[in-house]
Protein backbone atom coordinates (compact mmCIF):
# COMPACT_ATOMS: atom_id res chain seq x y z
CA UNK A 1 0.00 0.00 0.00
CA UNK A 2 1.32 2.99 -0.94
CA UNK A 3 1.69 5.81 2.62
CA UNK A 4 -0.74 8.57 1.97
CA UNK A 5 1.12 11.89 1.70
CA UNK A 6 1.43 14.44 4.31
CA UNK A 7 -0.73 12.54 6.01
CA UNK A 8 -4.28 12.65 4.11
CA UNK A 9 -5.65 9.10 4.11
CA UNK A 10 -8.55 8.33 1.66
CA UNK A 11 -11.07 7.04 3.62
CA UNK A 12 -14.23 5.02 2.32
CA UNK A 13 -17.42 4.78 4.50
CA UNK A 14 -19.40 2.17 4.51
CA UNK A 15 -22.73 3.16 5.92
CA UNK A 16 -23.42 6.80 5.94
CA UNK A 17 -26.12 7.13 8.75
CA UNK A 18 -25.92 9.88 11.52
CA UNK A 19 -22.71 9.08 12.95
CA UNK A 20 -20.80 8.25 9.87
CA UNK A 21 -21.96 11.90 8.62
CA UNK A 22 -20.50 13.51 12.61
CA UNK A 23 -17.50 11.86 11.88
CA UNK A 24 -16.82 12.35 8.32
CA UNK A 25 -17.48 16.13 8.78
CA UNK A 26 -14.29 16.05 11.24
CA UNK A 27 -12.04 14.03 8.44
CA UNK A 28 -13.36 16.86 5.65
CA UNK A 29 -12.03 19.45 8.40
CA UNK A 30 -8.91 17.46 8.26
CA UNK A 31 -8.06 17.24 4.88
CA UNK A 32 -9.16 13.66 4.22
CA UNK A 33 -10.64 12.50 1.28
CA UNK A 34 -13.87 11.01 2.23
CA UNK A 35 -15.66 8.84 -0.19
CA UNK A 36 -19.24 6.54 1.15
CA UNK A 37 -21.36 3.75 0.23
CA UNK A 38 -24.94 3.43 1.85
CA UNK A 39 -28.22 1.46 1.06
CA UNK A 40 -29.93 5.12 0.69
CA UNK A 41 -28.86 7.87 -1.00
CA UNK A 42 -27.03 10.49 0.35
CA UNK A 43 -25.53 12.06 -2.81
CA UNK A 44 -27.05 15.13 -2.53
CA UNK A 45 -25.85 15.31 1.53
CA UNK A 46 -22.61 14.19 0.37
CA UNK A 47 -22.29 16.66 -2.43
CA UNK A 48 -23.15 19.48 0.19
CA UNK A 49 -20.28 18.24 2.46
CA UNK A 50 -17.41 17.79 -0.40
CA UNK A 51 -18.01 13.73 -0.16
CA UNK A 52 -18.11 11.91 -3.09
CA UNK A 53 -20.90 9.11 -2.65
CA UNK A 54 -21.12 5.72 -4.19
CA UNK A 55 -24.13 3.76 -5.43
CA UNK A 56 -22.42 0.73 -6.70
CA UNK A 57 -20.06 -1.13 -3.90
CA UNK A 58 -17.69 -2.81 -6.53
CA UNK A 59 -16.86 1.48 -8.01
CA UNK A 60 -16.86 2.44 -4.09
CA UNK A 61 -14.07 -1.07 -3.84
CA UNK A 62 -12.18 0.27 -6.50
CA UNK A 63 -11.60 3.76 -5.86
CA UNK A 64 -8.24 3.22 -4.09
CA UNK A 65 -8.88 3.87 -0.46
CA UNK A 66 -6.46 3.41 2.27
CA UNK A 67 -8.97 3.29 4.63
CA UNK A 68 -12.59 1.45 4.98
CA UNK A 69 -14.34 2.69 7.50
CA UNK A 70 -17.52 0.10 8.32
CA UNK A 71 -20.07 2.38 10.29
CA UNK A 72 -23.14 0.15 10.04
CA UNK A 73 -25.30 -0.74 12.91
CA UNK A 74 -24.33 -4.17 14.46
CA UNK A 75 -27.70 -6.22 13.40
CA UNK A 76 -26.39 -5.98 9.63
CA UNK A 77 -22.80 -6.16 9.96
CA UNK A 78 -22.26 -9.41 8.77
CA UNK A 79 -24.62 -8.87 6.02
CA UNK A 80 -22.34 -5.82 4.86
CA UNK A 81 -19.05 -7.63 5.70
CA UNK A 82 -19.86 -11.00 3.22
CA UNK A 83 -21.15 -8.08 0.30
CA UNK A 84 -17.93 -7.19 0.32
CA UNK A 85 -16.18 -8.09 -3.19
CA UNK A 86 -12.75 -8.30 -1.73
CA UNK A 87 -11.55 -8.94 -5.45
CA UNK A 88 -11.66 -5.60 -6.58
CA UNK A 89 -9.71 -4.47 -4.25
CA UNK A 90 -6.70 -2.62 -6.15
CA UNK A 91 -4.46 -2.86 -3.13
CA UNK A 92 -4.27 -3.45 0.24
CA UNK A 93 -6.40 -2.15 2.67
CA UNK A 94 -7.11 -0.52 6.42
CA UNK A 95 -10.28 -1.72 7.67
CA UNK A 96 -11.59 -0.34 10.60
CA UNK A 97 -14.86 -0.29 12.09
CA UNK A 98 -16.70 1.91 15.01
CA UNK A 99 -19.19 -0.69 16.35
CA UNK A 100 -20.21 -0.27 20.13
CA UNK A 101 -19.29 -3.73 20.60
CA UNK A 102 -15.47 -5.15 19.77
CA UNK A 103 -14.99 -8.87 19.66
CA UNK A 104 -17.93 -9.30 17.10
CA UNK A 105 -16.61 -7.18 14.15
CA UNK A 106 -13.19 -8.40 14.27
CA UNK A 107 -13.90 -11.94 14.31
CA UNK A 108 -15.73 -11.19 11.19
CA UNK A 109 -13.54 -9.14 10.04
CA UNK A 110 -10.27 -11.69 10.44
CA UNK A 111 -12.57 -14.36 8.63
CA UNK A 112 -13.33 -12.37 4.99
CA UNK A 113 -10.57 -9.55 5.10
CA UNK A 114 -7.49 -10.18 2.70
CA UNK A 115 -4.46 -11.57 4.58
CA UNK A 116 -2.52 -7.96 2.88
CA UNK A 117 -4.87 -5.66 4.51
CA UNK A 118 -4.70 -4.72 8.03
CA UNK A 119 -7.67 -4.33 10.97
CA UNK A 120 -7.80 -1.93 13.36
CA UNK A 121 -11.25 -2.22 15.53
CA UNK A 122 -12.21 1.69 17.59
CA UNK A 123 -14.83 2.76 19.27
CA UNK A 124 -15.32 6.09 19.53
CA UNK A 125 -16.86 6.76 23.39
CA UNK A 126 -19.01 9.65 21.96
CA UNK A 127 -21.32 10.65 19.24
CA UNK A 128 -23.21 13.68 17.84
CA UNK A 129 -24.32 15.12 21.09
CA UNK A 130 -21.65 14.86 23.42
CA UNK A 131 -19.08 15.69 20.67
CA UNK A 132 -20.66 18.78 19.36
CA UNK A 133 -18.39 21.14 20.94
CA UNK A 134 -15.08 19.14 19.58
CA UNK A 135 -13.87 15.83 20.84
CA UNK A 136 -11.21 17.22 23.32
CA UNK A 137 -10.73 14.85 26.23
CA UNK A 138 -13.08 11.94 24.85
CA UNK A 139 -12.33 8.79 24.92
CA UNK A 140 -11.41 6.97 21.64
CA UNK A 141 -10.97 3.04 22.09
CA UNK A 142 -8.95 1.18 19.61
CA UNK A 143 -6.99 -2.60 19.19
CA UNK A 144 -4.48 -2.88 16.53
CA UNK A 145 -5.72 -6.32 15.72
CA UNK A 146 -3.36 -6.99 12.46
CA UNK A 147 -1.25 -3.82 11.29
CA UNK A 148 1.63 -3.89 8.71
CA UNK A 149 1.46 -0.71 7.79
CA UNK A 150 1.88 1.58 10.49
CA UNK A 151 2.07 4.50 8.75
CA UNK A 152 -1.72 4.68 7.32
CA UNK A 153 -2.56 3.31 10.93
CA UNK A 154 -1.09 5.67 12.45
CA UNK A 155 -2.19 8.78 10.31
CA UNK A 156 -6.11 7.67 11.26
CA UNK A 157 -5.65 7.35 14.62
CA UNK A 158 -4.20 11.32 14.39
CA UNK A 159 -7.50 12.14 13.40
CA UNK A 160 -8.93 11.17 16.55
CA UNK A 161 -5.62 12.25 18.44
CA UNK A 162 -5.39 15.60 16.97
CA UNK A 163 -9.05 16.93 17.94
CA UNK A 164 -7.91 15.97 21.89
CA UNK A 165 -9.25 12.56 22.29
CA UNK A 166 -8.33 10.77 25.25
CA UNK A 167 -6.68 7.57 23.11
CA UNK A 168 -7.49 4.36 24.76
CA UNK A 169 -5.48 1.20 23.35
CA UNK A 170 -6.83 -2.16 24.75
CA UNK A 171 -8.23 -5.49 23.59
CA UNK A 172 -11.68 -6.25 21.86
CA UNK A 173 -12.18 -8.83 24.89
CA UNK A 174 -11.28 -6.18 27.72
CA UNK A 175 -13.39 -3.14 25.65
CA UNK A 176 -16.47 -5.94 25.62
CA UNK A 177 -15.82 -6.93 29.09
CA UNK A 178 -15.98 -3.49 30.33
CA UNK A 179 -18.95 -2.46 28.27
CA UNK A 180 -20.77 -4.79 29.46
CA UNK A 181 -21.01 -3.74 32.56
CA UNK A 182 -21.32 -0.05 32.23
CA UNK A 183 -23.44 0.32 28.82
CA UNK A 184 -25.84 -2.56 30.25
CA UNK A 185 -26.52 -0.12 33.30
CA UNK A 186 -27.06 2.33 31.28
CA UNK A 187 -29.36 1.30 28.36
CA UNK A 188 -31.33 -0.55 30.80
CA UNK A 189 -31.97 2.86 32.36
CA UNK A 190 -32.33 4.78 29.33
CA UNK A 191 -34.76 2.70 27.51
CA UNK A 192 -37.17 2.56 30.02
CA UNK A 193 -37.10 5.97 30.78
CA UNK A 194 -37.24 6.28 27.14
CA UNK A 195 -40.38 4.25 26.94
CA UNK A 196 -42.20 6.66 29.43
CA UNK A 197 -41.15 9.49 26.99
CA UNK A 198 -39.00 11.25 29.34
CA UNK A 199 -38.84 14.73 27.84
CA UNK A 200 -37.64 17.98 29.16
CA UNK A 201 -39.90 21.03 30.49
CA UNK A 202 -39.32 24.40 31.82
CA UNK A 203 -39.23 23.43 35.67
CA UNK A 204 -37.00 20.15 35.42
CA UNK A 205 -34.56 19.78 38.44
CA UNK A 206 -30.69 19.11 38.13
CA UNK A 207 -31.84 15.35 38.54
CA UNK A 208 -34.58 15.20 36.09
CA UNK A 209 -32.25 17.03 33.54
CA UNK A 210 -29.72 14.20 34.02
CA UNK A 211 -32.67 11.25 33.40
CA UNK A 212 -32.99 13.40 30.19
CA UNK A 213 -29.24 13.08 29.20
CA UNK A 214 -28.90 9.27 29.60
CA UNK A 215 -32.23 8.79 27.32
CA UNK A 216 -29.95 11.43 24.66
CA UNK A 217 -26.83 9.42 25.15
CA UNK A 218 -28.68 6.05 24.29
CA UNK A 219 -28.43 6.90 20.65
CA UNK A 220 -25.26 9.45 21.15
CA UNK A 221 -22.68 6.82 21.80
CA UNK A 222 -23.57 3.55 20.38
CA UNK A 223 -24.63 2.97 16.27
CA UNK A 224 -27.85 1.49 16.67
CA UNK A 225 -26.98 -0.95 19.51
CA UNK A 226 -28.90 -4.17 20.04
CA UNK A 227 -29.70 -4.80 23.62
CA UNK A 228 -29.75 -8.69 22.62
CA UNK A 229 -25.50 -8.32 22.46
CA UNK A 230 -25.82 -8.06 26.82
CA UNK A 231 -28.18 -10.81 27.49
Amino acid sequence: MSSPSQNTLKIGIIGFGPFAQFLAKTMVKQGHSIRATSRSDYTDLCTHLGILFFRDMIAFLESNNDVILLCTSILSVSQVIESISFHALKQPVLFADVLSVKEYPRDLLLQVVPQDSDVLCTHPMFGPESGKDGWKDLTFMFDRVRIRNEVTCSSFLQIFASEGCRMMEMSCEEHDKLAAKSQFLTHTIGRVLSEVEVEPTSIDTKGFQKLVQVVCSISDTCINFPFSFFI
